[in-house]
């Protein structure tokens, strides 16, 4: 809302505070003004001036010589290249030593060897946005009203030494979109009195009854609470008084005739939107407010064709929609020149109607603008008297006895009680009784004597963000000033900000993995319904959850796991050459053991890995390495040691949904003598592997909650082993079925504490071992901390070690 310091110091005196002064005040008080602009952009010696005459340059058709009278001792020669100037007019004349905005300044000059002594100046070389301006105005100089005083100063014809602050408003504050608005506001602040003038003061009407002429039908009564109209005829349509242009301009609002001139100096005043129809285009004399049927048109002010759907509401003359509730009136009842009598309407819509329609047609104006965010229902009727007796005086207009209108709701002040002890509880302050009472009289809101501490608060309509009692105590706090509230130190026990366990280990993994050359990729939580069919080991025997309102087909469904989107971000990357690709993303999963939602479903924070292409480039000497099961399986390995895991985890070979089935296996955690499956890892099933063009690629995911429960990060050093460690390797020739993994969990629990570690080297099938048997070697690394290990001790650790593989599977050993 631009305000105009001119004509806000009509209702506030403003004596002895600047225009910035005043944007401080209103700033600190809750309003942010965002700039105070400066409508004079560096004019001086600009003056009104009369054309006395005017003749054709004696050497160049476009340039013409005047002879203007600017009020100084003698008349002056200016030329003038301007097409629509002429003898007779009335201009704004810089003369000689007056200065133009961009620091231009004029001297005397000789133009094709004909003397110049000003310039005849347009609205751009004023520095004024001639977009403002009506439409004859905009091209060439600019033509001031015959009555304009000669050589008057022009910055104070067009009151251009006004300044204007810009209220950048809150939603709720729509009650200063208003001239009277930010006078009230304006008013508080400083303690000054506020002077409004009585809107039917100088209105005169004739007994004939507006209600004869007019008639006026609410039929939604819920999106019209109030509709009032007056009936005003022998209108004449013209040019509106300098002082409303300007006014109407600083506000950022271009004048068009004396009607809507009134009309819009009205609402910036109330801000009330008001409307006027040519009367004799109404059918009857009908106005009808009802919702738009289907298939109607409307063609509005700009002449667009508006096609209108049942949620819209209009106005309507009975036979025809005339306009668009709240946002444009329709071209079939507009003012123009020929209009003699108009309808004058003020009413009450709801906002959220008028938003709706002014949102999906794309027709934002200043109307719709207040409607939206809800105008005073106490201004309907006082707004509609303003305007008509404007009209009156400047249009010649003849109102007619009485108003004719709907009403389904009365605009009543609102009544909020108070405690001083709670307004003071709240504020951290001690403010007195006469001092809460003195900033709602600055307020203009009604406060008898407070029984048993508590007052009652009259709100005025035009307040509607005011509601209930911290309302109130909000308006208390930014009157009395935030600065002057006591700062209150916090007591009680602090407690430092920390990461819960399950932020830090998230952080911690993904440090981790980027560090090793992984990296993160993060993709949207809904996918398309065909992917909740890929990986969902960890959700397995549930159901994905279906969105209620969709973005799209391809968005519907919670994601059941993160891997299909690795693939398609896979696929993605393959397609613009990036054939290498280790990336990593950690994110929730969803599911529900219901057919039909009707609670919370289920979530898992999960860690998901995708591998493909190679893990060394070919060179010179050395050929590609392609990545294979046992790198991703690495990397895993990697991520259980660093959470001190390692002893826990054990891979068990599987075939889950969508995996290879003979390269994969699941993830069991075994703590406590519990054993829980906690995830996937393999490459993915060839069929699905050609479905979606990639190479051998593998992925794996596991679910992070019980790697938070179990994880412990805690690293324990130890000195460097001063004493050397000695290695036995063994054969065992076993069964085809029996996994390496096995082997090793019964080493470690028979080797007791010589042992330091156990590793498998070899793995040896043929013929010569039999059908269903297989070699694997195993070298096997003892120490003792504190002395070099003897033969002796050796062999009574490793004894153990041979004994167990044997009982447990049948092993031999391979000499």
């Amino acid at each position: 809302m631009k305000v105009s310091f001119e004509w806000l110091s009509e209702y506030v005196s403003l004596d002895q505070v600047s225009a910035e002064e005043l944007a401080e005040k209103i700033t600190r008080s809750g309003i942010e003004i965002d700039e105070v602009e400066q409508r004079n952009q560096g004019i001086t010696g600009v003056v009104v001036g009369y054309v006395k005459s005017k003749e054709k340059h004696p050497d160049a058709d476009k340039l013409n010589v005047c002879i203007v009278d600017a009020g100084q001792e003698e008349d002056l020669q200016i030329v003038c290249g301007a097409k629509n100037v002429d003898a007779g007019q009335k201009v704004p004349v810089a003369v000689v030593g007056a200065k133009l905005p961009g620091d231009f300044h004029i001297k005397k000059a000789k133009l094709r060897g004909v003397v110049s002594m000003g310039m005849i100046c347009s609205a751009k070389e004023l520095g004024m946005n001639d977009k403002l301006l009506p439409k004859e105005l905009q091209e060439g100089i600019l033509v001031l009203p015959e009555d304009a005083e000669i050589g008057m100063p022009i910055t104070k014809l067009l009151a251009l030494d006004d300044q204007v602050l810009d209220f950048d408003l809150t939603p709720n504050r729509s009650d200063c979109l208003s001239m009277h608005g930010a006078a009230y506001e304006v008013s508080a602040i400083l303690g000054r009195d506020i002077s409004l003038a009585d809107p039917a003061k100088d209105l005169v009407e004739i007994s004939d009854a507006a209600a004869d002429h007019l008639s006026v039908k609410v039929d939604t009564p819920e999106l019209c609470t109030h509709y009032a109209a007056r009936y005003i005829t022998g209108v004449k349509v013209g040019a509106s008084p300098l002082w409303i242009q300007n006014r109407l301009m600083a506000a950022g609002v271009r004048p068009i005739n004396n009607i809507v001139d009134i009309t819009n100096y009205v609402m910036l005043e109330y801000g009330q939107p008001l409307h006027a129809f040519d009367a004799d285009k109404l059918e009857n004399g009908n106005i009808e407010v009802r919702l738009a049927r289907a298939g109607e048109t409307l063609i509005t002010l700009d002449d667009q064709e508006r096609k209108l759907e049942p949620h819209m509401l209009l106005i309507t003359d009975g036979v025809k929609p005339i306009a668009l509730a709240g946002v444009m009136g329709g071209a079939n009842s507009e003012v123009t020149d020929a209009t003699v009598s108009i309808a004058l309407e003020s009413a009450k819509f709801d906002g959220g109607t008028v938003r709706k329609t002014s949102r999906q047609l794309g027709l934002r104006s200043e109307a719709s603008l207040r409607f939206e965010k809800e105008v005073d229902p106490g201004a309907v009727v006082p707004a509609v008297n303003r305007a008509a007796a404007l009209i009156q005086r400047y249009a010649g207009g003849i109102v007619h006895q009485g108003i004719v209108e709907s009403a389904s709701a009365k605009a009543e002040n609102r009544i909020i009680k108070l405690s001083l002890d709670k307004i003071n509880r709240y504020l951290g302050t001690e403010l007195s009784l006469l001092e809460v009472k003195t900033i709602f009289g600055r307020l203009h809101f009604g406060c008898g004597d407070a029984e048993q501490g508590v007052l009652e608060v009259e709100v005025p309509t035009r307040r509607g963000d005011i509601t209930i009692d911290v309302d109130l105590i909000e308006e208390v706090a930014r009157l009395y000033g935030y600065d002057n509230i006591p700062t209150t130190p916090i007591e009680g026990p602090t407690t430092p900000g920390a990461l819960t366990a399950s932020q830090s280990l998230r952080r911690s993994l993904r440090r981790l993995l980027a560090h090793g050359g992984w990296q993160e990729t993060i993709s949207y939580s809904f996918v398309h319904p065909q992917s909740t069919g890929l990986f969902n080991a960890l959700t397995e025997g549930s159901h994905p959850v279906r969105l209620a309102m969709p973005m799209s087909e391809d968005r519907s469904v919670l994601r059941t796991s993160i891997i299909p989107q690795m693939l398609d971000t896979a696929v993605y990357n393959m397609n613009r050459k990036q054939d290498n690709l280790a990336i990593f993303e950690m994110g929730t999963v969803f599911y529900t053991e219901e057919q039909t939602l009707t609670r919370q479903p289920q979530e898992i924070q999960v860690l998901s890995l995708l591998l493909t292409g190679v893990r060394r480039e070919k060179q010179w000497n050395i050929g590609a390495e392609k990545v294979d099961f046992f790198d991703i399986k690495g990397a895993l390995e990697t991520v259980f040691e660093y959470f001190g895991l390692s002893a826990s985890i054990r891979y068990v070979a599987d075939q889950p949904q969508s995996y290879h089935p003979g390269r994969s296996a699941s993830v069991w955690l075994d703590v406590n003598g519990n054993s829980q499956r906690i995830g996937t890892i393999g490459q993915i099933h060839p069929e699905l592997q050609q479905s979606y063009g990639l190479n051998d690629t593998y992925v794996a995911e596991i679910a992070l909650q019980q790697v938070v429960e179990h994880a412990n990060s805690h690293i324990q050093f130890r000195e460097l082993a001063r004493f050397p460690s000695v290695e036995r390797d063994i054969a065992l020739v076993v069964n085809k079925d029996v996994e390496a993994g096995e082997l090793l969990r019964v080493i470690h629990a028979a080797g007791g504490e010589l042992l330091q570690d156990a590793r498998v080297f070899d793995v040896f099938t043929g013929s010569k071992l039999g059908e269903d048997k297989k070699s694997v070697a195993i070298s096997l690394t003892y120490r003792h901390w504190e002395h070099t290990l003897t033969d002796e001790e050796i062999n009574a650790a490793h004894t153990p070690v041979v004994t167990s593989l044997e009982q447990t599977f049948g092993a031999e050993l391979r000499k």
